[in-house]
């Protein structure tokens, strides 16, 4: 049977302990209904004769919904029985080994759990891999934790297929938008299930809509404005006008324009989490951007959704002082963003005074600004952009992370008009950030952007006016 990387998409491997009574051919049977596009038969307590007869049969099945059958770690059985494949671990038989014995026309599958052993791979012939585990798993007790970004890096730099394994679900699937992988293996997901065959049907059709998303997606948390300067306006206007499909959770309505804010309406945490729930659990974002969040209460309700969405690129504007100096939430709302917000964050984008309150120390010149950053990368555990405006600089912010720290220089644009300059500073980043770009190059490109934004003149409303989110568009 010729291999085609398409046959990965949902990659069953099955598991006596689920069978409930029923026989293993018969759930395989349902799982090839469901759709399922290839099978890994492992079995660990059978004598050879009975698994020999068993994978023989279940061969049979396999070929008649042309469905490629690969073996568990066991190359002789896969040999004698002319199975399509096998899959081999790290501590199995040698790849070239089995090679040798199968042939050159047979699928090899290898488990990798690092960029090392997925290069070793590829180098010695494989077809594919198995990168994992992805999440905890209970069907291997043992199994080596593999970060979203490991899995990522291989996909990236192993011209092989990958498929992602290890405690994947239908709820927990939609996490690994944005790898790159070409299938999943699934075990209990299929097997453990009361209908096995709807079960690898539902799979099929979340993996074929994970697979085929195209556009970059990105979630911004955030305040409304209802005169579209500044907050969700801003962040979605900003994700769109970078090619970025823009998803918003709000965390209050605010009657404002460019003279000041009026009133506001919180929404609730109940809420807030609802909105978070609707959008994780469908349009998965490759990264987050989170503005002005005022109660202590929000905050905490969504530090838990993003730790139970496992979200990633998260980029937080810690909105607390205003460019004056003046503080926008309330004390408790501060203590509740350092203490459960901050610690999940890719990067923070404060301003000078809200550095000062992140790093307790005042903030006069570069070299301050160098000192500030530092304490407050190793307070929270992430970068941060402290942004440096013409109170010490002119446009010059600074990047502090894990191997130091790098100035993005800048000249300042004679343009009163800049409301919502943080909101969109930060939501192009996050742009950026989802586009796959390194956080480097997402701050750099981010700059760029808003400079042309403020550049583009935009003056509208009788206070400080908006800048022009769209002017990329006249390009």
């Amino acid at each position: 049977m010729k291999f085609d990387k398409k046959q990965l998409l949902v990659y069953a491997v099955t598991d006596r302990r689920w069978l409930k009574g029923k026989t293993l051919f018969s759930q395989v049977e349902a799982a090839l209904k469901g759709g399922v596009t290839m099978l890994q038969l492992r079995e660990k307590n059978l004598d050879y004769d009975t698994f020999y007869q068993e994978a023989l049969e279940i061969k049979e099945l396999c070929h008649q919904y042309h469905v490629p059958l690969i073996i568990n770690d066991d190359v002789k059985l896969a040999k004698a029985i002319d199975a399509d494949g096998v899959h081999l671990g790290q501590d199995d038989c040698e790849l070239t080994k089995a090679r040798k014995l199968l042939g050159a026309d047979k699928i090899i599958g290898v488990s990798a759990h690092n960029l090392e052993e997925a290069r070793q791979a590829y180098e010695n012939g494989a077809d594919y891999l198995g990168v994992g585990a992805v999440f905890s798993t209970a069907t291997k007790d043992d199994a080596t934790a593999v970060s979203f970004q490991t899995l990522k890096a291989i996909c990236q730099d192993i011209n092989l297929p990958v498929i992602a394994i290890g405690g994947i679900t239908l709820d927990n699937l939609i996490q690994l938008t944005g790898s790159g992988i070409d299938g999943i293996a699934v075990v209990s997901a299929v097997f453990a299930s009361e209908n096995v065959c709807e079960s690898a049907r539902q799979l099929k059709i979340k993996m074929e809509r994970l697979i085929h998303q195209k556009m970059p997606v990105a979630l911004t948390i955030a305040g409304s404005d209802c005169s579209g300067g500044a907050g969700i306006q801003a962040d979605i206007k900003t994700m769109l006008a970078n090619r970025v499909y823009a998803m918003s959770v709000i965390t209050a309505l605010t009657a404002q324009n460019t003279t000041g804010v009026s009133d506001i309406m919180e929404v609730t945490p109940q809420f807030l989490q609802a909105q978070m729930d609707s959008v994780f659990q469908d349009i998965y974002p490759e990264s987050v951007k989170i503005g002005m969040v005022s109660s202590r209460d929000l905050i905490i309700a969504i530090a838990e959704k993003l730790k139970e969405y496992h979200a990633r690129y998260i980029v937080v504007d810690p909105v607390m002082m205003a460019t004056s100096g003046a503080k926008l939430i309330s004390d408790e709302a501060i203590a509740a963003l350092k203490e459960y917000l901050l610690p999940l964050a890719t990067v923070l984008t404060p301003n000078i005074p809200e550095a000062q309150v992140l790093s307790d120390m005042q903030i006069k010149n570069e070299n301050d600004m160098i000192m500030a950053a530092r304490i407050i990368y190793q307070r929270y555990g992430c970068a941060v952009l402290v942004k440096g405006g013409h109170q010490i600089n002119d446009a010059n912010d600074l990047l502090y992370q894990k191997n130091g720290y790098q100035w993005f220089k800048g000249k300042r644009i004679s343009n009163d008009n800049t409301h919502g300059t943080g909101c969109t500073l930060s939501s192009a980043i996050a742009s950026y950030l989802a586009k796959g770009e390194t956080l480097e190059e997402a701050v750099f490109q981010a700059k760029d952007y808003i400079s042309g934004a403020l550049a583009a003149m935009l003056d509208l409303g009788s206070g400080s006016g908006p800048m022009d989110h769209g002017y990329v568009l006249d390009k």
